[in-house]
């Protein structure tokens, strides 16, 4: 499996296409993004995000703590991450629908939530300012894998934490291909008809193939100065938890 420099969507054959795709792909979705996820899911995927947090309480728990919930999407992590830390917490996403859910989702649980429309690639904020970053199934979309990991090494502070929750490689031949089976089959036929975007969940589980596996992934961590880089296998890889410090 040979790693891409990115996400390459269908039609696309540069980063500001598959940015540009990407963007408007989510905003299609998102009135029906949090549904889904937690159907397709069979809601495994908060399990994971437990994950995620617990393994970011170290530095959530330093004094002043500032934390970035990246491609937040409509505000998951972005909410567990408030309740995580008495520090301050900010959301950031390229797709404006996504945050206006996000924005919408927050106020409803009492939480008026700073959020950025920004790049992943380009953050509007000063290097060495964050104790922890989160990702959460959003980095495989970036349009380059390693410019976002030098942006995210950029902007931690030193000894800051960077977590990336994403979709991986299932090792074990069963799981892999019943895995395999639901992604390239029910997946797109069960988002279509919920979202009404087939081109969407058409992409999803081809962006899953593309990715770096999880070893991969965590050399390039390691290749753009991240210590103690190390990832985690869940549900039988069908994702992984990668974690770094800067």
């Amino acid at each position: 499996m040979n790693a891409a420099a990115g996400t390459t969507p269908p039609g696309t054959s540069s980063e500001r296409q598959a940015a540009q795709w990407v963007r408007g792909m989510f905003g299609e979705i998102a009135p029906r993004y949090d549904f889904l996820n937690h159907l397709l899911s069979f809601s495994i995927d908060r399990e994971w995000r437990k994950a995620l947090l617990k393994s970011l309480e170290p530095v959530l728990q330093r004094p002043d703590a500032r934390a970035l919930d990246l491609c937040c999407g409509t505000g998951d992590v972005l909410l567990d991450l408030r309740r995580a830390t008495t520090g301050l917490v900010i959301g950031a996403d390229f797709c404006h629908p996504m945050l206006i859910t996000a924005s919408q989702k927050a106020k409803r649980r009492g939480f008026h939530a700073p959020l950025i429309e920004a790049d992943a690639l380009q953050l509007p904020l000063a290097g060495d300012s964050l104790d922890a970053i989160a990702i959460a199934f959003g980095f495989r979309n970036l349009a380059n894998y390693n410019s976002g990991l030098r942006e995210l090494y950029r902007v931690l502070k030193p000894g800051g934490m960077l977590a990336i929750l994403e979709f991986s490689h299932p090792p074990g031949l069963f799981m892999r291909t019943a895995y395999g089976f639901y992604s390239n089959m029910i997946l797109p036929a069960v988002g279509a008809l919920v979202s009404g975007s087939r081109d969407a969940y058409t992409y999803l589980p081809e962006s899953v193939r593309k990715f770096p596996p999880a070893t991969e992934l965590c050399g390039m961590m390691s290749g753009e100065g991240f210590r103690e880089t190390k990832f985690q296998l869940l549900t039988g890889g069908i994702a992984a938890l990668h974690t770094g410090f800067k």
